[in-house]
């Protein structure tokens, strides 16, 4: 892989300023963004009228803790537009999550946000190792989900060539990287490794192909699984980090020359890392749940918003701005399985451990007749390790390493090739077979 670091000249200059600018830049944005949610949000002013606290009791950022937390719920709960602090008719663009778990949440965004969207898109993609010129290739989903327009209109910005294909359809995909060899592929892990699927099928070298720049995000996935996809690929895969209710992707994003953590962009987001059950915020280097206050956001502001997303928030290397480490795991996708928290990157890890196991993997969880809960770990062999001695084998192994790892005991399904049904978006991790009311 060629090193791809960015010309210092072409950084903003956010990413080279000092902390000290830094936090000015952060507390000048904030006392506009609590006054602007305040005066034209009716949701915040209820809600800060309540915590009895007001926008100009915020005279530094760590003033920040005196004000209250805002959820996933207050937006079901205000579905559709009604945390919104600009009139429906000033927004130009509405996104909304799948609303697989409950309402859709949905997000509204002003001209000028989506010009702020773009513009750190296009930052993320050139701290990936992307160029003005590049062609782009972009498999996220488009349409309510954030991800396929929002890296469209930033790879626009930075000046790329986009290829929109959005995701499924993993036949062309892959005759599109051959035909147009783009130079940056945009997509979910999981679909990437769909994609290595057919270059093999077709008998492709993987390593053959255009493909220098991986941007990965929408879902954790593991350093295990990053080299792997640059062993096979022979380019650099880069995390990109960011949900729909603070923006999109494109919220913090990796270096590829450090590939250590993602660089939050602090002009725009100001981070937190509290403890989920206290809520206390909680000093830099501590693993906790990730908290959001926007900076700039016009439509749709969102004050000490609780991602729970789990990480630890460290200090700058390849930028100044704060990282945040890989997401290990969130707080309300995490597992309990007889009283032991299990992530699924936590899975993942050990899978690919394993030389005669593929990538592909699902949790199962069900419970049994004795009401004691139990996990299945379905996967599947490599085509040259499906005989049953190197199937047993695998599986023996992985359970093993998921007991000594983990701390809970598993049952190890090996599938067939291609056995484990594959994602074309975000990858379903586990399925829940548990009883909803115990």
């Amino acid at each position: 892989m060629e090193d791809l670091t960015p010309d210092p000249t072409t950084l903003d200059p956010v990413e080279t300023a000092s902390r000290d600018d830094i936090a000015a830049i952060q507390l000048d944005r904030l006392k506009w963004s609590l006054r602007h949610a305040y005066d034209n949000a009716p949701f915040y002013k209820a809600r800060f009228d309540a915590a009895g606290v007001h926008p100009d009791d915020l005279r530094e950022l760590s003033d920040l803790a005196k004000f209250p937390f805002t959820t996933k719920q207050d937006l079901r709960d205000t579905y559709p537009f009604g945390m919104f602090a600009i009139p429906r008719e000033e927004l130009v663009r509405i996104h909304a999550s799948s609303g697989t778990t409950g309402k859709p949440t949905v997000v509204g965004y002003t001209r000028r946000d989506i010009d702020n969207w773009a513009d750190l898109i296009a930052r993320s993609i050139r701290a990936s190792g992307g160029r003005p010129g590049d062609i782009c290739h972009v498999s996220y989903g488009y349409g309510l989900f954030t991800g396929g327009l929002g890296a469209h209109y930033g790879a626009e910005r930075l000046g790329c060539t986009v290829v929109p294909i959005s995701g499924g359809m993993t036949e062309r995909q892959v005759t599109l990287i051959e035909d147009f060899k783009p130079r940056i592929i945009m997509v979910t892990p999981s679909y990437m490794l769909s994609i290595l699927d057919e270059f093999r099928r077709r008998g492709m070298d993987p390593r053959e192909n255009s493909l220098q720049v991986g941007i990965f995000g929408a879902e954790p996935w593991t350093n295990q699984m990053r080299q792997e996809i640059e062993q096979v690929f022979d380019m650099h895969a880069v995390d990109i980090y960011g949900l729909s209710e603070i923006m999109g992707p494109g919220v913090a994003n990796e270096c590829v020359e450090t590939k250590d953590g993602l660089h939050i962009w602090e002009d725009h987001f100001l981070p937190e890392i509290i403890d989920p059950e206290t809520g206390e915020v909680l000093p830099d280097g501590e693993m906790g749940e990730l908290v959001f206050t926007t900076l700039t956001k016009e439509g749709l502001p969102m004050v000490r918003y609780r991602t729970r997303d789990l990480t630890r928030l460290l200090p700058g290397t390849a930028r100044s701005v704060r990282r945040m480490e890989k997401i290990t795991g969130r707080s309300d996708d995490m597992i309990i399985l007889r009283g032991v928290n299990v992530f699924p990157t936590q899975i993942e890890e050990q899978i690919l451990k394993i030389a005669s196991l593929a990538p592909h993997f699902q949790i199962e969880l069900q419970t049994g007749a004795n009401r004691m809960d139990s996990m299945t770990v379905h996967c599947e062999c490599l085509p040259d390790a499906a005989d049953p001695a190197s199937r047993d084998a695998a599986a023996k192994d992985l359970a093993h390493r998921i007991k000594s790892v983990v701390g809970v005991s598993s049952t190890i399904t090996i599938h067939d090739p291609d056995g484990v049904a594959r994602s074309e978006g975000k990858a379903r991790r586990v399925v829940d077979n548990r009883p909803k009311e115990r």
